[in-house]
C-alpha cells in the first residue's frame, strides 16, 4: 500500500555546541581550532538524512507549543522534515550537547537530556499509518505503547539503541524487527565480542534483521531467511568529522527499507551514505543525496558485501 511518507521517527532532537581541537582526544589537552553550533540528535538527524536522500520523513516526537521556543522543530522543517504530526507541549525542548572533535574526526559527546522524551501516547493510528517505517532510539522507552501499536499496525520498526535502562529497553528491542545497533552496544549487551556471535545472541524469530555498525570496519548483517551472515566493508575515506555518521546510516537504512530494499541492500546503501557524511564538518552538512550514494556504490573501488567468518 502506498503511503504519503517514507519514515516516521521520534527520539533525540538536540542542539550541539561543537568544539574542534588540534590534538587527539586522548592527548589530555589541545588548542581549539574551530567552534560551531549545529542541530543534531539521533532520530532528528536521521530524518534530515531521509529528506536529503529524496525521501519524505516526519518527526512525531514532542515539540514546544510556542513558535519562538520551537528551535529544533523549525530547523527540521527547514531541512525538509514534516513536523505537522508532532504533539506539542510547553516544556518540550531539545537536548543540549557539547561535542569535542579531534583532528582524526573522532569525537566525544557530553549531553544534558533532562527534557521531555518520547511522544504522546494519544498519537492517533491515522498518524502512525502515514509511513511504512518507524525509526526510534533509546529514548523510545518513554513511549513503549506507541511502538507496540506501530508494530501491530504493520510498520517496520528500525531501532538505534546505544544504551540500556533494563527491562524497558529489553521490551523495546523485542518489539523491533530491524535492530541497527553500534557494535559497542552489542558487545556490552550480550557480553560477547565476536560479531557473528552477537548477531546470533540478538536474533529472535520476530526479527527481520540485526545490523551491527562498526565505524571504519563497516557493518555486520543477519537477515531473515538467509543462512549467510554478512560483512559490509566500509569505504576508504579520509574522515573530517564522524559526528552524525551513525544517524545518517540509520536514516539511509530506513529510507531504503521504505523503498522496498532487503536488509543487506539497506545496509550497503546506508554504508555509502555514512561514508559521504563524514567528509564534511558537522553532523548534517555532509549528508548526501541519492545520486551521490548511487555513484559511490557504482564506483570501481566500492566495497562489496562478503560472507562473515566467525572469529
Amino acid at each position: 500500500m502506498s503511503r504519503p511518507l517514507h519514515v516516521l521517527g521520534f527520539g533525540a532532537l538536540a542542539i550541539d555546541d561543537i568544539i574542534y581541537v588540534d590534538r587527539a582526544l586522548t592527548a589530555g589537552k589541545g588548542k581549539v581550532t574551530k567552534r560551531a553550533t549545529e542541530h543534531g540528535g539521533n532520530v532528528a538527524t536521521a530524518l534530515v538524512a531521509v529528506a536529503r536522500l529524496g525521501g519524505r520523513g516526519a518527526f512525531i516526537g514532542w515539540l514546544n507549543d510556542q513558535p519562538l521556543a520551537d528551535v529544533g522543530g523549525r530547523e527540521l522543517e527547514r531541512n525538509g522534515v514534516d513536523i505537522s504530526f508532532a504533539p506539542r507541549h510547553p516544556f518540550a525542548a531539545p537536548i543540549r550537547s557539547v561535542v569535542m572533535v579531534g583532528p582524526d574526526g573522532d569525537r566525544f559527546i557530553a549531553y544534558d537530556d533532562d527534557v521531555l522524551h518520547g511522544t504522546s501516547d494519544a498519537l492517533p493510528d491515522a498518524v502512525l499509518t502515514q509511513a511504512p517505517v518507524l525509526l526510534i532510539d533509546g529514548y523510545s522507552v518513554h513511549s513503549e505503547s506507541v511502538v507496540a501499536r506501530a508494530r501491530a499496525l504493520g510498520l517496520s520498526i528500525v531501532a538505534d539503541i546505544e544504551w540500556t535502562v533494563g527491562p524497558a529497553t529489553d521490551r523495546i528491542m523485542a518489539l523491533t524487527d530491524h535492530l541497527v545497533l553500534p557494535i559497542s552496544f552489542g558487545k556490552s549487551y550480550t557480553g560477547e565480542s565476536d560479531p557473528a556471535v552477537i548477531l546470533e545472541r540478538l536474533w529472535s524469530a520476530e526479527r527481520s534483521a540485526v545490523v551491527l555498525t562498526d565505524g571504519d570496519r563497516g557493518s555486520y548483517v543477519r537477515q531473515k531467511d538467509d543462512a549467510v551472515r554478512w560483512h559490509v566493508p566500509a569505504y576508504a575515506v579520509q574522515a573530517v568529522d564522524t559526528t552524525g555518521a551513525g544517524d545518517c546510516f540509520h536514516g539511509a537504512y530506513a529510507f531504503a527499507l521504505a523503498e522496498g530494499k532487503g536488509p543487506l541492500g539497506c545496509a550497503a546503501y546506508a554504508t555509502a551514505a555514512a561514508a559521504v557524511s563524514v567528509t564534511a564538518h558537522g553532523g548534517r552538512r555532509g549528508l548526501p543525496g541519492n545520486q551521490t550514494c548511487q555513484a559511490w556504490m557504482m564506483g570501481e573501488n566500492a566495497p562489496r558485501p562478503a560472507p562473515l567468518t566467525s572469529g
